[in-house]
Order: structure tokens, then C-alpha cells, then sequence
């Protein structure tokens, strides 16, 4: 039953999060260091091409990846509270992605206008360091809930990752507290919610 739940999610989907893992680090290696290295007509055209298709990628990998849960290939239902604060995460994931190429464009044109510097490219490029700082806390965070997720042998691993596939629950002891605890967590906040709203 699980190992169906788990193949359940389309390979096309496991295409786009790691085609766009590619293309995100590909797009900060290459970065420039300086806004005088935009004086290259070719660097700033492609430079220009390349955000654009960045963002075009970000809003196509998000309506089609919004059709799937978040915990798609968990053996067992993640509390209210786990799937809203992952929701919370990878929407600001998009958010953040969305800015970052949008800014780096805005950056450009506003370099072809003649606006090196003064309080619209200070904005822009102060947004561009912003989106780009704040990716990479909203990955990290989301790589590490992986492979917690992982550790705990959910099954929301084997779902996206070709690698290390879990084979049943980890039964080490320290694991077991440890998700037991962050249950009891996710409960306390449900009932405080629950018992708000009546």
C-alpha cells in the first residue's frame, strides 16, 4: 500500500524539482559580482534572458506542483499543524524565487535606462540580496525537514529522491522520543487552535 502511495506521484513531478534544483544552482554560480559587469551587452542579455526564464519556470513548477500534497508518500497522515507549516514554507519558497529573478530584471532594465545607482537600483538590488539570502534559509530548512523526514522513514523522501530509499521506520530509540515529542507539540497546538475557535 505504501510502496503504491509512494510511485503514485508522477516521475514528471521528480523532473521539475530536480531540473529546477539545477537550474537555481546554476543561477548562483554564475551571479555577478558587480552591476559595472552589466557594461557587457551580451552578459546583460544574458543575463536578462536567463531571469526571464527562471521566472517563467518558477510560476509553470508551481501550478503544476500545487496539485500535489505536501507529505504525497507519507506512510502515515502529518498532523494539521506539520502540513500547514510546510505549506507555509514552500509557498515562501515561491514567493522568494518569484522575487529574486523579477528583481534581478528589474535591476537590468533599469541599468539599460541609465540608473546605475540612486534610490530605485539601491531598492532593487537591496530586494535581488534579500530573496537571494533568504532562498537559501528557506532551502536549508527544507533539506534538513527532509531529511529528518527521512531519519523517521516517513516515505516523503522516497517520493522525491532517487537516493538512500527508505526501507521501513528507523526503530532507533532517540528517533521514537524524539517523534513522539514533536507529536505531543503538533497536538497541543491543534487543541489551542480548537479551542479558540470555539
Amino acid at each position: 500500500m505504501r510502496q503504491s502511495t509512494i510511485n503514485s506521484r508522477p516521475t514528471r513531478a521528480k523532473v521539475i524539482h530536480w531540473g529546477f534544483i539545477i537550474l537555481y544552482a546554476y543561477g548562483i554560480f554564475k551571479q555577478i559580482n558587480n552591476l559595472s559587469q552589466l557594461e557587457d551587452v551580451g552578459l546583460l542579455v544574458f543575463e536578462i534572458i536567463f531571469a526571464s526564464l527562471f521566472l517563467l519556470i518558477v510560476v509553470m513548477r508551481y501550478f503544476y506542483m500545487r496539485r500535489f500534497e505536501t507529505f504525497l508518500g507519507s506512510c502515515e497522515p502529518a498532523p494539521l499543524v506539520q502540513r500547514c507549516l510546510a505549506k507555509v514554507i514552500h509557498k515562501s519558497m515561491y514567493l522568494c524565487l518569484f522575487f529574486l529573478p523579477l528583481s534581478g530584471l528589474l535591476i537590468a532594465v533599469l541599468f539599460t535606462q541609465g540608473i546605475k545607482d540612486g534610490a530605485m537600483q539601491n531598492f532593487a538590488i537591496g530586494l535581488h540580496e534579500f530573496c537571494a539570502s533568504l532562498s537559501y534559509i528557506l532551502i536549508t530548512i527544507h533539506i534538513m525537514a527532509a531529511l529528518y523526514s527521512r531519519i523517521k522513514g516517513e516515505g516523503v523522501w522516497t517520493s522525491m529522491v532517487p537516493l538512500w530509499k527508505e526501507e521501513k521506520p528507523m526503530t532507533l530509540e532517540i528517533i521514537t522520543k524524539i517523534s513522539a515529542i514533536e507529536k505531543s507539540f503538533y497536538k497541543i497546538i491543534e487543541d489551542l487552535i480548537s479551542s479558540k475557535k470555539k
